[in-house]
């Protein structure tokens, strides 16, 4: 354990974003870190937002994803939360400062001083490439803190995209506090619009989903929605202005926004959590001091609250709906997320690396 770890995987050579088989090397593992081998490895659009630079320069070769799950091979030596065979995962982020105020109330990704060190494309000392290198590969090294403890109840498969997806998601609805029979909304359903709603089902509320994608509707209902609103233009939201109690938006990219906002009663909480190029977009103030909605973003979720997910989603028996692909498959499947094509998370087999 000593020698770095050689690895093989997929990664992004530049801003055209097509990626090709790499090998390379991760560090040797260190005294607090575990050693997994992947099994499974989710698609997320922040993976292809990151390797074209829509949120800024890039450092190349980056191996993409931090939907991980796998089987733990090596622990060092002051590992505790892990043993040899465990099934573990890693979401998106694999460090922090862990002492300043937001990591010991386990907010590690709002870390204050460093900041969260990301999955991928972070700047890393102990990485022989300078950065990190994601989930697109068939083993990860990370300290044992940043790892998450997957039931044996739930499969590999199922439990990779909950480390993005399935947090995204959770925990602003979490924090919300809505109650049973509350009128929730859910705008663009994919990767992570689907698991929004089957968990705001679970908690059994009253879920509304808004998507563009008519092709989509039957298996909307199938998820529990109550209701499936296709938006083909700003008139078909107006009848829902004012009767949410609260939405929540998945949209990764800029969209006219003022429509779905007013969805939402006074003093209810409109979220965004899709992330568009550049993070940039348009909120028309005139619609926001008459509709008194509160408007607000969302990261992901810190480990204890990603590891209650993950038990929740276990227990419940929450399920994101996957299609596993081969890694030959990572380029066609990246241009059918773009094309909101997925059904509606695309898994990696990692063994086909």
């Amino acid at each position: 354990m000593s020698k770095n770890i050689a690895s093989k995987g997929y990664a992004g050579k530049d801003e055209q974003g097509t990626l090709v088989p790499w090998n390379f090397e991760r560090r040797a593992v260190g005294d607090n870190d575990i050693l997994i081998d992947i099994k499974f490895s989710g698609i997320c659009h922040s993976d292809i937002h990151t390797i074209k630079g829509h949120w800024g320069p890039e450092q190349y070769p980056q191996v993409p994803g931090h939907e991980i799950a796998g089987i733990v091979t090596a622990v060092g030596k002051n590992v505790t939360k892990f043993k040899l065979g465990d099934k573990a995962g890693v979401g998106c982020m694999v460090n922090s400062c862990m002492e300043c105020e937001s990591c010991k109330n386990g907010e590690e990704h709002h870390c204050e001083t460093t900041g969260m060190v990301g999955t991928y494309g972070s700047l890393e000392k102990s990485s022989p490439s300078g950065i990190t290198q994601g989930g697109y590969a068939n083993n990860i090294v990370v300290t044992e803190h940043f790892a998450i403890k997957i039931p044996e109840s739930i499969d590999l498969k199922y439990a990779a995209p909950l480390l993005c997806a399935g947090i995204t998601t959770y925990s602003p609805m979490m924090k919300v506090k809505f109650k049973k029979g509350d009128k929730i909304g859910v705008v663009g359903i994919g990767g992570l619009g689907h698991m929004a709603i089957k968990l705001a089902i679970s908690k059994e509320a009253d879920v509304y989903a808004f998507t563009t994608s008519s092709s989509k509707a039957d298996d909307i209902r199938g998820f529990g929605a109550k209701e499936v609103i296709v938006v083909n233009s700003a008139e078909d939201l107006s009848p829902w202005k004012g009767k949410l109690d609260y939405m929540i938006s998945t949209v990764p990219y800029a969209y006219e926004m003022s429509a779905y906002i007013d969805c939402v009663k006074p003093y209810g909480s409109f979220t965004q959590v899709g992330q568009p190029v550049n993070g940039e977009l348009t909120i028309n103030n005139f619609n926001m001091i008459f509709n008194r909605v509160n408007f607000n973003g969302s990261m992901i979720g810190g480990i204890p609250e990603t590891q209650e997910l993950m038990d929740y989603c276990a227990e419940k028996k929450i399920y994101p709906q996957i299609e596993v692909i081969k890694a030959t498959e990572i380029n066609e499947a990246w241009i059918k997320v773009v094309n909101k094509e997925a059904r509606y998370r695309y898994v990696i087999d990692a063994s086909t690396f």
